[in-house]
């Protein structure tokens, strides 16, 4: 049995990221999500372009997210990644997003499946991608 593995990103904020309370903007937290879960995956050694390439995607089927202390522009930001559920039909990534002193503004989860390109029907990850998802199992939260 593998390791629990969390993967880390700085995420920049931007100005044009926060909404007129000078707050970032809730619906900026998906894309800090997303470059969590791209990090975990490259840290991985694996590619979602390679993914795509082999005639697959992985849409998000689910999201979630609590706000607990805003973010501002100027703050330091950090995404952490890690794999929450891993079926072999779903993929569940937890995120946790801290702020410069360690304080916890948002948590999340993404849900995704795996689809063929060419029609969009439904895949077993475990069946695609044998390896990447022997690699999640190896590192997911237990």
């Amino acid at each position: 049995m593998g390791e629990f593995f969390v993967s880390t990103r700085k995420i920049q904020l931007f100005y044009a990221d926060t909404d007129m309370m000078g707050v970032v903007y809730h619906a900026n937290y998906l894309k800090f999500f997303e470059l969590g879960r791209t990090g975990l995956i490259e840290d991985l050694g694996f590619s979602y372009t390679a993914m795509e390439e082999d005639g697959y995607f992985a849409p998000v089927y689910d999201v979630h997210a609590i706000y607990k202390k805003p973010l501002r522009y100027g703050d330091e930001a950090f995404v952490q990644t890690w794999i929450e559920h891993n079926d072999g039909l779903k993929t569940v990534y937890g995120y946790s997003i801290i702020n410069g002193d360690e304080e916890v503004c948002v948590e999340g989860t993404t849900t995704h499946i795996i689809v063929r390109k060419d029609n969009f029907r439904p895949t077993a990850f475990k069946k695609a991608f044998p390896d990447w998802f022997a690699k999640y199992e190896d590192i997911k939260k237990r």
